[in-house]
């Protein structure tokens, strides 16, 4: 009596490897803009977190705080490198020894892009932001593709709130 083989013939597993190969291929791009709109989403989001803590840290110490990328003890305006949070108790956007650090953000993906309407983002003891107009942050992603970008805007009431970015990502 003859035994029944069960089992795979190398040309069924080869065609199965062709099939496979062929839908990863179809389905990549589609999974790096699904990538970069949540990496996207998630810069801007810490950015926001960032702010709406500096905001209520202003608040509670009752002192002008600070949200700025650091070089050296001086604010600069690379913010994908992160940036700096502090009480800003000296010389305006500037870490000397009245100063004291709250938090350090650290940098964002570094084929990434943040824009940003303002080198420093100072709030008030009463939550305001002692610029008139408002500030905006734009978050790029490597693509520069302008369907993934994200956007938050800090009002001059200290109201952080996330915008359809205006600004061309290119």
């Amino acid at each position: 009596m003859l035994k029944k083989e069960f089992g795979f013939t190398l040309i069924e597993l080869m065609v199965t490897i062709v099939v496979a190969m062929i839908l990863i291929a179809v389905g990549a791009p589609a999974l790096n803009s699904l990538y970069e709109g949540s990496r996207s989403d998630s810069g801007i989001r810490k950015i926001q977190q960032s702010l709406m803590f500096a905001r209520g840290q202003a608040v509670s110490y009752g002192s002008r705080v600070t949200v700025c990328p650091m070089s050296g003890n001086a604010c600069s305006g690379n913010w994908i490198d992160g940036f700096t949070i502090f009480i800003d108790n000296g010389a305006a956007n500037t870490l000397d020894g009245a100063d004291q650090i709250i938090r350090v953000v650290d940098s964002f993906n570094s084929s990434d892009f943040v824009t940003v309407s303002a080198n420093t983002v100072s709030f008030t003891p009463d939550g305001l932001v002692p610029t008139n107009a408002a500030i905006t942050f734009t978050y790029c992603p490597g693509s520069v593709s302008n369907d993934q970008s994200t956007a938050a805007e800090v009002s001059a009431s200290g109201r952080i709130r996330f915008i359809t970015p205006t600004t061309n990502c290119s």
